[in-house]
């Protein structure tokens, strides 16, 4: 496992995180869960991604129970506030009353005493940046966070964030975390990666395989049992077009010149942008754990020749 410095901070992340966006305390049993981070674990990954409002707080509670016997010196755990998860017109949004009152919701049902990193999982226009980042540095001044960041946030509203916080001698966001892989990608190359560059921000990024269909899975239909076969997934559905499928064919074909599989490919392509500290994977059993696992090793097979095909495959189609 490769670790990389979270932007310009001191803290540093294995390349290859595991996330519990759509699995953790839903899609899959808890002992499954347990297993994945503890081998997760043992493989080098220290880093591991969590939301209050993931499957409504189980999958806190899940992470809480797995990482319980683990030394919690040599992990990363995250949450996100922002979506609606207490009742009440104060139960959502950046204000310090939700922020404040739903760190303490996450710690408790993480079972642990702080979090290593805080995201604002969206950008509130109701709050203040001002008012959020006054809050985020008095939650690491009390030591219940080390570090704070964003996500889904453009260039200019994390820029104007970064500097409040230096024009008052605050604690800065140190990370953004945005949607970037093959389908999704200019906001990162275009709106992220200058402020990335002026400030020293670290990308935690998230979704690399386009909900599954970067995995060449969906290439020959949807298969029973997969996640967009399953109700209340039709947003995935919707996404399997016949010329993403036209592109996922191409990008098979570049894998397996390269003894790779598809997967592999398209977070090894990831970890090329020297922007991003970590991308964040998901799991609903080990063997794609370990195949996401061998992505790092990947990367150096990408060599120019090889970036270029993979850009004449992509270059022909609008991003999302």
């Amino acid at each position: 496992m490769h670790y990389r410095r979270l932007g310009r901070s001191g803290l540093k992340l294995s390349e290859i995180a595991l996330g519990a966006w759509v699995t953790f305390g839903d899609q899959i049993p808890e002992k499954t869960t347990i297993e994945l981070i503890q081998t997760a674990y043992e493989a080098g990954i220290n880093f591991f991604d969590n939301a209050d409002v993931y499957a409504s707080g189980l999958a806190e509670t899940v992470m809480g129970k797995a990482i319980k016997d683990l030394p919690r010196e040599a992990l990363v755990i995250s949450s996100k506030v922002f979506s609606q998860t207490m009742p009440g017109p104060n139960g959502r949004g950046l204000s310090r009353k939700h922020i404040t009152e739903s760190v303490h919701a996450s710690l408790k049902r993480l079972d642990t005493d702080y979090l290593d990193l805080y995201f604002c999982h969206r950008y509130d226009p109701d709050t203040p940046i001002d008012e959020v980042v006054y809050t985020m540095d008095t939650l690491i001044r009390q030591g219940k966070i080390l570090y704070w960041g964003t996500s889904e946030w453009r260039g200019y509203q994390i820029a104007t964030a970064i500097k409040i916080a230096e024009q008052h001698h605050l604690a800065p966001p140190v990370t953004e975390q945005p949607q970037y892989n093959m389908f999704h990608r200019y906001r990162v190359e275009t709106d992220l990666a200058p402020v990335c560059k002026e400030f020293g921000l670290g990308l935690t990024t998230f979704s690399p395989l386009y909900y599954g269909i970067l995995t060449g899975k969906y290439n020959e239909g949807i298969p029973e049992g997969t996640r967009a076969d399953r109700d209340g997934y039709g947003w995935i559905r919707e996404r399997i077009t016949p010329e993403r499928i036209a592109i996922v064919d191409m990008l098979t074909s570049v894998a397996r010149d390269l003894g790779l599989t598809t997967a592999q490919l398209a977070i090894a392509w990831l970890l090329r942008r020297k922007e991003v500290s970590s991308v964040i994977t998901g799991a609903t059993q080990l063997e794609q754990l370990k195949e996401n696992l061998a992505a790092g090793e990947a990367a150096a097979k990408l060599t120019d020749d090889i970036l270029e095909r993979i850009e004449r495959i992509l270059g022909n189609y609008p991003d999302e």
